[in-house]
Formats: C-alpha cells, structure tokens, sequence
C-alpha cells in the first residue's frame, strides 16, 4: 500500500489561517475561545476554556470561523498538537492557534487529522521547528510547503473509519463516565448531605428511588447535633476521626535506581479525574521509604498544595497501590466505607475551596488540621456497607470504562503510525481492532 501513496505539499490540499494576535476579554459564558489547552491528545477538551462575547466573537472570527471537519493546531509552544472541530462547537481561535480547511475532495478532513497526528508529519514540524528565545514555533508562511503523504480517497476514508472508530468508542466512554460521576454525586448529596430520604420519611412520605430494604436503613426522625438535625442514629464526625492521614513525597530525582519502574508516582498534576490510574511518572520499589510511600488501592487522594489549589482543590481515588508526592495526602478510610469517603470529599470540594490559604509566592495550601476539621455526617459503618453498594457500583462501571478506553488508546498509537506508513494495510488493521473487541 505504501506505494500507492503520493507525497503532497500540503498546500495542495488544505487551505490555512491563523487568528488574530491578541486576546479579547474573558467571558463567563458565550462562544468558546480556543486555545492551545484545549488541544488533548487529537480531541477538542473544553474542561479549562475560556469564554469570549458575541461582541468579539465577530471580531475574532473575521478571517475565518472555526467549522466541523476543520483541523485546528498549535503553532507556538505545544507543537504537533491537532484536533478536529466536532458538530456544534461555536468557537474561535485563540492565540497561537491555527486551522486547517480541506480543500473539497481532496483530503478527509478525519484522515488529515491522523496524518498530522502521525510520526512522518511530527518529524517534518520538528524538522522546521524554529527556536525562539522564549517559546518554539512553525513559521505559518511556510506550512504550504510542508510535505504529506496520502493515499487514494478511499484508502483515506477507511484509515479514517478503523482510527475514529477507536477514537468515538473513547470519547464515548468518557462522556458516559461523565454521567456516571454526575449520578452518583447526585445521589450521595441527597442520601448523606440533604437527608431526603429521611426527610421524606419523617413526612410520612416513601422513599422513591429505592427497594424497600434499602429504604428501612434510612431512619424517620431527626435528632439534634453540632452541625443542625442529622438523621437519629447517625453521627457527625470530623474527617480527621474517619481516616489515617498519609503524607508523600518526592524520591531523589538524582538516583536512577528510584525512578523508572512500574510503582505509579502521582502528583496533582495528574489528578485530573475521578480516579489516579495514569500517572506521568513511576517509581521503584526502593524508592518506598525513601522519599515517598505507598497508598494502598481505595485511598483518598486530595490535593493539598500548589498554585492550582486556589482554582480548585482536586480529589480522586487510588485505584491500585501507588506512591504520591508532597502537594498530596492520602486519606486512607478507618471508620467510613472507602467508596463513601470519596464521594464525601468530592461534595466537600467547594466548601474546602474556601479554607484554602495563601502561602509565599502565592502557592495555596490546605493546612492539615484546616483539612482534617471538615465535617462527615454517616450512620453506623455497617449501614455505611449496605448504602454504598450503589456507589460502588457506579464507581466501578467508570474504572471498567477507563481501563477500556486505556487499552483502544494503546491499540489506536499502535495502528496509527503503521497505517499512515503502509506498513499495514487496512484489511489488517480491521482484523488487529476485531481481535480486541
């Protein structure tokens, strides 16, 4: 296949722009300004964009505005960097952003994207790179010019098909965790934060939602306590009463023997979901005892330092035995249902937002005994049990679908580079992604 393949200059088959060079105002809300953070790995991630107004958005959108199939890119400091523009998303580029328009019949705007995505077309944006003072950059002037190959049409289209076929199942899993998460946050404020059950069982009221053996673990009454009426029986206790509290650290970067093994080391740069399961580094076991630590699967992960904690104080859970460094504390439950623990930090993260304090050059930090004083209200441990059950199910559901998005992931690097260099073809591509299904 690789010789049906022609070399290009991409010219020939995309038109280029650019935005403009400044930035507007940040809105709350309104079209989506798009920039550079917003790039992750070949997919659009709105999680940290800013807004702009209707007002700007005409002005910033003068030269061209952002349309489905169109492939945008960075052009300064996260080079290589690409994306498609997904139906629906009104936006404009923001700065150090470019596009890519497909000039009709051409090119797949989907297969575009992979091929800027693969190793021929990085190695050729490295090639022409130009290194700055401050950041590094590809000269837009000189983007027509860059080669790609590509095959027929049709050839495109079936690459295209095996790699976004991986790539939607992906996004899929990621949006269904997202409603996963939102349930069960959802549900675990109405059971343990507003008392709805009991609530409605004190009205003379039956419970919704639930069988009636889990609907006779809530009580019909409410009895006084420190924080207001809590359900009768349930106690309301500091988090510092409900866990060990684990400090971690960083092993020295200066002995090999530490690093490079296959301990995850997590640092809140990485805790960026419900659950620490991908670390960007990894540890030894002598690095355990010497400089950081080992926290065991199903502890509490919370983020206690860092210049990031005065936008948002990140909380996630260990899915298996890793070791953390020292922005972090791991909260390992004693007298609280793990799964019920996490799902109490991830309703407290607001509240705790607000007892973060200012330390030297601006860092935020979360003060153990600030942390350790934030109030849990639970009924007795063995009902804890009973009433997790739920969240434990909702919690694993989003672990099975991450593990699988983790392995598509894997087999879609692996095919990439093979098929954009005909060293696979695409009946053989087809069969490598059935043998994993």
């Amino acid at each position: 296949m690789g010789s049906e393949w022609r070399e290009l200059k991409l010219g020939d088959l995309v038109e280029i722009f650019d935005g403009p060079h400044a930035t507007p105002k940040k809105t709350s809300f309104g079209p989506i300004f798009l920039g550079i953070s917003s790039l992750s790995r070949g997919r659009i991630n709105l999680a940290d964009s800013a807004h702009l107004s209707e007002e700007d958005f005409k002005r910033w959108t003068r030269r061209v505005t952002p349309s489905p199939g169109d492939v945008v890119f960075s052009y300064e400091t996260r080079l290589g960097e690409a994306a498609l523009i997904p139906d629906g998303l009104g936006c404009c580029l923001g700065r150090r952003m470019g596009l890519l328009r497909a000039k009709n019949g051409l090119v797949d705007p989907r297969f575009l994207l992979y091929a800027y995505l693969g190793p021929e077309f990085q190695e050729t944006i490295r090639q022409r790179t130009v290194h700055g003072s401050t950041v590094d950059r590809i000269a837009l002037v000189e983007m027509p010019s860059f080669p790609i190959r590509v095959p027929d049409l049709q050839t495109q289209l079936a690459i295209a098909h095996i790699l976004g076929t991986l790539d939607d199942k992906i996004e899929l899993n990621r949006r269904t965790n997202e409603t996963l998460e939102t349930m069960a946050r959802a549900l675990f404020k109405s059971w343990f934060v507003d008392f709805d059950r009991v609530r409605a069982k004190a009205e003379g009221r039956a419970p919704t939602g639930m069988d009636a053996d889990i609907a006779k673990l809530f009580p019909s009454e409410f009895e006084d306590s420190e924080l207001g009426p809590i359900p009768k029986g349930w106690t309301c206790a500091s988090l510092g009463e409900c866990v060990e509290t684990l400090s971690g650290g960083t092993p020295s970067k200066k002995n090999t023997a530490y690093w490079g093994g296959n301990i995850p080391w997590i640092s809140p740069k990485v805790m960026t979901s419900i659950h620490s399961d991908e670390a960007d580094h990894h540890v030894t076991r002598a690095a355990v005892g010497n400089g950081t630590r080992i926290a065991p699967a199903g502890a509490t992960l919370i983020m206690v330092r860092g210049m990031g904690l005065h936008q948002e104080v990140r909380v996630s859970q260990a899915r298996g035995d890793l070791t953390f460094n020292q922005d972090v504390k791991a909260l390992v439950a004693k007298h609280i249902e793990p799964t019920l623990l996490l799902f109490a930090l991830l309703d407290g993260q607001q509240e705790l937002l607000g007892r973060v304090e200012s330390s030297g050059h601006g860092t935020g930090k979360l003060p153990s005994d600030v942390l350790l004083s934030y109030p849990i209200t639970m009924p007795p441990l063995p009902v804890q049990t009973k009433l997790a059950t739920s969240f434990v199910d909702l919690n694993d559901r989003i672990g099975l679908a991450r593990n699988e998005s983790r392995t598509l992931r894997a087999l879609r690097d692996s095919l990439l580079p093979r098929l954009l260099s005909g060293e696979l073809s695409v009946a053989q591509a087809e069969k490598a992604v059935e043998a994993t299904a």
